[in-house]
């Protein structure tokens, strides 16, 4: 994987002589003589390295280091000088540069410090993913099926395997797709993700495959796309049906060629990358009626997975319920609050059309109004109803048949929004850019607020029977 290096120095021979260095070596370099410029590049475009000459007029490059670190620029930075001591290395060691380089430079040595100083930043980015996923992203299960779907995760994950995860909105795709990345030989490499459905026609190339500086209106700044993101790791491609055409096209020669190629650049990368997909629609319906492409469907399923909804795997209802008061709590800082075994009968009755993603809102909005053990009757107080009506002693819940005439003035009027949302799908035919539209929304704000009140806009009618 190349490297994008920035290098700082006044003296204009050791700026091309450097620059030829590491390009000859693969990696991109920009170069820059004075420091001011260099801050406003280093905070402007995002680069793996900084490699900075000490001594230069004006402002030096322990200045830079300084300004840098106060501008929150993260990118490593190594110093370089010919008129080095051991006082100037331990300052900018204690201002916080890697590593410091005495000048005339070893190209061997160079490279090698590019080398390390990119494995640090990945290191560092992996840590940070894996603190921000301990204990969030976990397959919490019981039930005889979700036994069954789990040894088909862990045979699949030991391969290269193009897997196609199918399941309703809320159903745990991203989870699924993860646990086949930390199982497989790719875990250490970096797990990226890519909602194609919540991301404009437009962009989505750019998204994917990056851009260069000034390669359209609006690049202001190099970009690098997932694929490139991606390398060495994997790509989860969410809602993979809802891909443009066109991007499919684009798609399958990279999946073919195993390049990319950022928009202006003209040049291609070479990555590699396991592409997983997702979907709550069905691709082969989707491929007789001409909105998705057949030799694209036979490249990304290779495996199909078929995710349960929550309603035919209600036997883990109880280990989930308990794994989210856990989850939550603890995120919070609150003492754990029992659920009674009420509270789970009546928590099991309902349809939970939102799946997994629906529940884990439900447990938190209990907890936070819970005075004492979570009964049936906190369940029936709390979850986002349209409708109810009494089953034994619990309560069964359907959502999406019309407004409330009772209950809380925040349920009527998630109620009423949630039926305005689905005329206005219903009236556009479930185009999605022109009901963001008529409802005065931005595309992506609208598949959010579609996910908030358990809206699928391909399936969900406004007047169910």
């Amino acid at each position: 994987m190349k490297a994008h290096i920035l290098i700082v120095d006044d003296e204009a021979n050791t700026l091309a002589s450097l620059a030829r260095a590491f390009r000859l070596a693969g990696h991109e370099a920009t170069v820059c003589d004075n420091a001011a410029r260099a801050l406003e590049l280093a905070r402007s475009e995002p680069f793996d390295l900084i490699l900075s000459d000490v001594v230069m007029p004006r402002r030096d490059g322990l200045a830079l280091l300084e300004d840098l670190k106060a501008a929150g620029v993260t990118t490593p930075v190594v110093m370089m000088s010919g008129q080095a001591h051991i006082e100037m290395a331990v300052r900018a060691t204690r201002l916080g540069a890697l590593d410091f380089l005495e000048k005339p430079l070893s190209t061997e040595k160079l490279l090698v410090t590019v080398e390390n100083a990119w494995k640090l930043t990945r290191l560092e980015h992996e840590n940070h993913d894996l603190r921000a996923r301990v204990g969030k992203h976990t397959l919490v299960y019981s039930s005889e099926i979700m036994r069954r779907l789990f040894a088909q995760i862990e045979r699949v994950a030991s391969s290269e395997s193009r897997v196609c995860i199918y399941g309703e909105t809320g159903t745990g795709k991203e989870l699924v797709a993860r646990t086949l990345h930390e199982k497989s030989p790719r875990a250490n490499g970096p797990f990226v993700t890519l909602n194609c459905a919540a991301v404009p026609a437009e962009l989505i190339e750019s998204e994917l495959f990056g851009h260069e500086k000034g390669s359209f209106t609006g690049a202001a700044q190099r970009h690098t796309g997932k694929f490139e993101q991606a390398h060495r790791g994997t790509l989860f491609l969410d809602e993979i049906g809802d891909m443009p055409l066109a991007m499919q096209a684009k798609l399958l020669r990279v999946l073919e060629e195993g390049e990319v190629e950022r928009i202006g650049s003209g040049k291609p990368t070479t990555v590699s990358v396991r592409v997983v997909v997702a979907t709550h629609r069905n691709l082969e319906q989707l491929v007789e009626s001409g909105t998705f492409r057949r030799d694209l469907y036979h490249r990304v399923v290779v495996f199909p997975v078929e995710l349960p909804p929550l309603r035919r795997r209600l036997e883990d209802l109880p280990a989930l319920i308990d794994h989210f008061a856990r989850q939550v709590s603890q995120q919070n800082g609150w003492k754990p609050v029992p659920f009674t075994p009420e509270a789970i009968a009546a928590l099991a009755s309902y349809t939970w059309p939102g799946n997994i993603r629906e529940l884990r809102n439900a447990v938190e909005r209990l907890l936070l109004l819970a005075d004492g053990p979570i009964d049936a009757e906190a369940v029936r107080q709390a979850l986002p109803i349209a409708k109810s009506a009494t089953h034994g002693s619990a309560t069964t819940i359907s959502a999406g048949e019309g407004p409330l005439t009772d209950g809380p003035l925040s349920a009527r009027l998630l109620a009423y929004e949630r039926q305005v949302v689905l005329a206005e799908l219903d009236r556009h035919q479930r185009n999605m850019a022109r009901t963001a539209r008529a409802l005065g929304l931005e595309r992506s704000h609208l598949y959010k607020k579609c996910q908030q009140l358990n809206i699928d806009p391909q399936t969900d009618n406004p007047d169910p029977d």
